[in-house]
């Protein structure tokens, strides 16, 4: 397979500490991919770096075959990454269908609308709220909006960073399901960060275990699912 993003011994700091240590990851295309890990691991860290903030301070982040690593974060999502960060950070005072516009930003506008109606097939619930304001919806509204606010630049990589935080549990099976759909039918490459660590690896192809900024463990997502050491860390009263 084809790596559409490869990390080579990268590390990052915040001042004087240590945040990545060394990390080695791949994402395949048409590939998702999920990291897991505790609170204070570095998986969002990890997110950032690869979209340039903080910078890698050594090793390297190839994307499509070039490296960005020194890249301002303008220029590598310009290349066709999409991130929905932890937290949302949707436009709170800006209706749902603003929002999505945002994240179309430069985009023709036949294909703004193109795409917008996919997001709406992907989530229905968007489109009967399109005129509300986004700090007026759910947690699990302003989740899908978040999302499909990221897919209305037409990524060919989607960084998702805790898409399931605070949400119940239906909630969270409705946009895991979306997740898995997106990738079914679209090949849609998917670099997943969660914390739900059950979920996550039964959806993913492929998983990695971060550890205090470190990958201990690597392998399909349904064989880290089976590992015991996996299952007492992430997995006891999980599901």
């Amino acid at each position: 397979m084809t790596a559409l993003l490869k990390l080579t011994g990268v590390t990052a700091y915040y001042g004087a500490i240590q945040a990545l240590k060394g990390v080695d990851l791949e994402v395949n295309k048409g590939e998702i991919v999920t990291l897991i890990g505790s609170n204070g691991a570095g998986k969002s860290t990890l997110m950032m770096t690869i979209c340039g903030n903080p910078r890698a301070r050594d090793g390297h982040i190839h994307y499509d075959s070039q490296e960005i690593t020194r890249l301002p974060t303008f220029e590598i999502m310009r290349r066709g990454l999409a991130q929905s960060p932890e937290g949302r950070r949707i436009f709170p005072r800006m209706t749902v269908h603003e929002n999505l516009l945002m994240g179309a930003f430069g985009r023709p506008p036949h294909e703004a609308v193109q795409t917008m109606e996919q997001v709406f097939t992907l989530f229905p619930r968007l489109k009967e709220r399109m005129a509300q304001r986004g700090g007026t919806l759910s947690g699990g509204e302003q989740q899908m909006l978040a999302i499909g606010r990221a897919l209305m630049s037409r990524p060919r990589l989607l960084l998702l960073d805790e898409p399931s935080l605070g949400l119940a549990p239906l909630v969270v099976k409705l946009i895991f399901g979306a997740i898995r759909e997106l990738n079914r039918t679209t090949g849609l490459t998917v670099l997943l960060v969660e914390q739900n660590a059950f979920q996550a690896l039964r959806l993913a192809h492929r998983g990695y275990v971060l550890v205090n900024g470190a990958i201990t463990m690597a392998g399909p997502g349904a064989e880290l699912l089976a590992r015991p050491e996996i299952r007492a860390a992430y997995l006891e009263g999980a599901h």
